[in-house]
């Protein structure tokens, strides 16, 4: 049982791992397809990404010890599913305690999400849930006769035919049972509406502000690995590689000088991309405007922090005034909008929006 939960947590963690990988693409792909971030189709995503997961860690984890594995062959007669059900039918007692029954009970359930995935997410029907099914489940056989694609020297969980029907029927079952979901929540095509401007809300906002504190962190990251990597195998200066003075430097230069150039250039940040949001209305020259934007946003703020002592207080002065004013100024442009003098629009809205007049 502890073993099950172990599982349970680690296809959990792998999930969300992997969901905020993918969370800022995800993002920009909701705006364009259906003109909003919907929580109902975040979510199942999201559990579509945990069941991925799940299907592995259930099917192939824990993995043994190669000097205490048993090789075993593989069950091809698919009469044998028959078979089973029969004999757990004719036992005494309640045929559901009937271990080879739970089993095939276990395999059907195990790939109802998937059927039901397949029309939810991807709006598909039975046809193309069963071709996932089958082709999904005869992958993770496949991996089991194999022995995990040679890491083993043979098979040490059963290739069971059996499995691949009972698999494919679940997925078939689940893409039923997806047809009680309202039609609006199933699908991949792009609402018809989905390139009308919207309301600018505090939340959109907050999205926006959450891309980019992901992108920047994500290619901080990138920046800091690669400039290690070079030390060690390139430049082969161990000292340097202890030190980190070098990667922590380009782990803030990096992608604050990217978020710069795209701010700049096209005058809005990853965030403002992803939820397609713009600023507009400044009575300033664009160029100095997009230069306090981004003095206002992640990449401005991290690279104040470089110098240290009374810029690395200014910095966290201003990140907390970054947090606090997407919730108190208007529409929540936040503290690149308070700096720029501009307001947030939609970037689909082609209207021109006046400048923000001080409150006296």
């Amino acid at each position: 049982m502890e073993d099950q939960v172990l599982l349970g947590f680690i296809a959990i963690a792998m999930g969300v791992a992997f969901g905020i990988l993918l969370f800022v693409p995800f993002v920009a792909v909701s705006y364009r397809r259906r003109g909003r971030l919907g929580l109902g189709r975040t979510l199942f995503w999201l559990s579509a990404l945990i069941y991925f997961w799940a299907i592995w860690t259930y099917t192939l984890l824990p993995l043994p010890d190669p000097d205490t594995i048993r090789c075993v062959g593989a069950i091809t007669d698919p009469m044998s599913v028959v078979r089973d059900v029969q004999k757990a039918f004719a036992a005494p007692g309640n045929p559901l305690r009937q271990p080879a029954l739970l089993q095939l009970v276990f395999n059907v359930l195990l790939f109802v999400p998937l059927g039901f995935f397949v029309r939810v997410l991807a709006g598909r029907g039975i046809v193309t849930a069963l071709a996932a099914g089958l082709g999904l489940s005869l992958l993770v056989e496949t991996t089991q006769l194999t022995g995990v694609w040679g890491v083993y020297p043979c098979a040490y969980r059963f290739f069971d035919v059996g499995d691949l029907m009972t698999n494919t029927l679940g997925a078939v079952v689940g893409c039923t049972v997806a047809l009680l979901v309202p039609r609006s929540l199933r699908g991949a095509k792009a609402s018809p509406d989905a390139d009308l401007p919207r309301p600018v809300t505090r939340g959109r906002r907050v999205i926006a502000m959450l891309c980019d504190f992901l992108a920047y962190g994500f290619l901080s990251m990138a920046a800091g690995v690669t400039v290690q990597v070079w030390l060690e195998f390139v430049a082969r200066d161990r000292a340097a590689v202890l030190d980190g003075t070098l990667a922590s430097a380009a782990a803030t230069i990096a992608p604050s000088g990217l978020f710069l150039m795209l701010i700049l250039i096209g005058g809005r940040s990853v965030g403002d991309i992803a939820v397609q949001l713009r600023y507009a209305g400044s009575r300033m020259p664009a160029p100095f405007a997009r230069l306090l934007r981004w003095a206002g946003g992640i990449g401005g703020i991290s690279a104040l922090q470089l110098p240290g002592g009374f810029f690395g207080f200014a910095a966290a002065v201003l990140f907390l005034a970054a947090v606090v004013l997407p919730f108190t100024t208007r529409s929540g442009r936040g503290l690149p909008g308070v700096l720029s003098g501009q307001q947030l629009v939609d970037a689909r809205a082609d209207a021109v929006v006046p400048p923000v007049v001080p409150a006296p």
